[in-house]
């Protein structure tokens, strides 16, 4: 059995050039992680709505309604609590960041 071997040989041809559109395109991909411009930001609009104190509007945002609902109640006797509510409203945003991008992981792989 003999050897066989491909060999190639590079054109001295220029690729056509790349649109500045397409060379945007592939940038936002890379910068989004993929998941296109409303999957990036979802997390942070969550963050920032769940900025407003004493409203849980993250959890809203995220269509948590009964978690943001029992947040606002509990944040009633931790307002009296000077050092409780400050780690209730440092709790919301994290969650609502968490909660916003396994929202947007699950919509994004099913």
């Amino acid at each position: 059995m003999a050897d066989e071997y491909v060999v190639s040989i590079a054109s001295d041809e220029e690729p056509d050039s790349g649109s500045t559109l397409g060379a945007m395109g592939v940038i936002w991909y890379e910068l989004s992680g993929g998941i296109g411009p409303w999957g990036a930001l979802r997390p942070l609009v969550a963050v920032v709505l769940a900025l407003v104190p004493f409203l849980f509007l993250g959890q809203h945002f995220n269509r948590q309604h009964r978690k943001a609902l029992g947040s606002f109640l509990i944040q009633l006797p931790l307002i009296l609590s000077v050092v409780m509510w400050p780690v209730l409203f440092i709790w919301s945003i994290a969650d609502a960041w968490w909660v916003s991008s396994r929202i947007v992981a699950k919509s994004e792989s099913g």
